[in-house]
């Protein structure tokens, strides 16, 4: 009887700890953020309490870093002869480069080169994605249908891969689990993403927000195809990719792309654009 007692004992224990660990993880609203209180028989704690995360929302972002950005940014598009904010923009990342490169239309309707980014961390190589777990960064033309303010990489843009031409080309080739969460973001660190550092990432939080994201076209390049091939062995490619690359290529043929003054920082995390 006594060693049925105590094995009760001991399970209702482990029981006892296991719902302090699920309740840990549900009050911590982050799965990563387990709670690091003592117990109350603990005389000191072996690590600091984490303070509880604070959500934001969309606007509360853009108001806390809006003022900021936006003085820092209409003096450039006024330079460049483009009203903030533009109506359109064009965002293209040549993924070769590392460089994220931002257009607008000026009064004249001629397209300008307003900003340029240093990505200071994408993953993968040349060629399109097309799988989960790849660790490749599409290529292609997407939209951002979506803003991500709570997220461990300070901010992001969601971006719409796969789009509908990536789901179709997947059903033709009968391939399954093509990945998703492909974000625009803060911080330095990426799997399949543009990492672009968490100023930077401010900086293109509001101007989304301003511009508008149904007003935000992008293009992903393997590089500038205008003036090298892309590093890649299309006999281990889809079919389709040259003519991709072909419609990538006429789109950037009516670009302005200067990437001479882009800053190369790749060590630094907090990287500045150029003006």
């Amino acid at each position: 009887m006594r060693t049925t007692t105590n094995q009760f004992i001991r399970r209702f224990y482990c029981a006892f700890l296991v719902s302090l660990s699920v309740s840990g993880f549900q009050n911590s609203g982050n799965a990563n953020n387990v709670s690091t209180q003592p117990a109350a028989h603990d005389a000191k704690p072996f690590v600091k309490p984490r303070a509880r995360r604070v959500f934001k929302s969309t606007d509360e972002i853009v108001t806390l870093y809006g003022t900021k950005v936006r003085e820092k940014l209409k003096p450039v598009f006024s330079a460049h002869g483009v009203s903030y904010p533009p109506k359109e923009m064009t965002w293209v990342a040549l993924k070769q480069e590392k460089v994220l490169l931002l257009f607008a239309k000026d009064g004249s309707g001629k397209q300008r080169q307003v900003l340029s980014y240093y990505i200071i961390g994408q993953s993968g190589g040349p060629g399109p994605k097309l799988k989960e777990g790849d660790m490749q960064v599409p290529e292609g033309f997407y939209r951002m249908p979506s803003f991500h303010p709570n997220v461990i990489a300070h901010m992001a843009l969601d971006v719409d891969y796969p789009n509908e031409e990536d789901r179709a080309h997947a059903i033709g080739e009968k391939r399954k689990n093509l990945g998703r969460d492909i974000l625009i973001h803060g911080s330095r660190w990426s799997s399949g993403c543009l990492a672009m550092g968490n100023v930077p990432m401010e900086e293109l939080f509001v101007l989304a927000y301003d511009c508008g994201l149904k007003n935000i076209k992008l293009i992903f390049a393997p590089c500038n195809l205008l003036v090298q091939k892309p590093n890649v062995d299309f006999k281990k490619q889809p079919a389709w990719l040259p003519s991709l690359y072909t419609r990538i290529a006429a789109a950037l043929k009516q670009l302005p792309i200067d990437i001479t003054n882009v800053p190369a920082a790749e060590t630094l995390e907090e990287t500045k654009a150029t003006y």
